[in-house]
């Protein structure tokens, strides 16, 4: 039920949505009666897409793919890395220099396999 408190956190007005319809795209976890009923009360369009589901082309072709959102992918690759997974250090100072120590070695594997250095 964070849907409401999301849409009240909204800091620019949309425009009037009788004039200019406010589309809002949700995943699978916003599905339902309750969901729906909020995003149309702060006058959005809910669209939901079940998983599996993509919009197509006229040849059936997948136009726009699903993407990951940045923070999840930032997230996934931390998970690969033991010293955040596991919080073995115990002061957050430390722990705030594991993170920054692994994304740098992060990015640094993700240039080198693009060839960059």
């Amino acid at each position: 039920m964070l849907l409401q408190d999301t849409l009240e956190a909204v800091v620019i007005e949309p425009p009037n949505p009788l004039n200019h319809p406010q589309h809002l795209c949700l995943d699978k976890g916003y599905s339902g009666a309750p969901a729906d009923a909020t995003a149309r009360v702060f006058g959005y369009l809910p669209h939901v897409r079940q998983i599996g589901q993509e919009k197509l082309d006229e040849k059936a072709r997948k136009r726009h793919p699903a993407r990951r959102w940045v923070v999840e992918r930032g997230h996934a690759w931390w998970n690969g890395c033991r010293s955040i997974l596991i919080r073995w250090a115990k002061k957050s100072s430390n722990y705030l220099a594991f993170i920054e120590l692994d994304s740098a070695l992060l990015w640094y594997r993700r240039l080198k396999q693009l060839s960059v250095f």
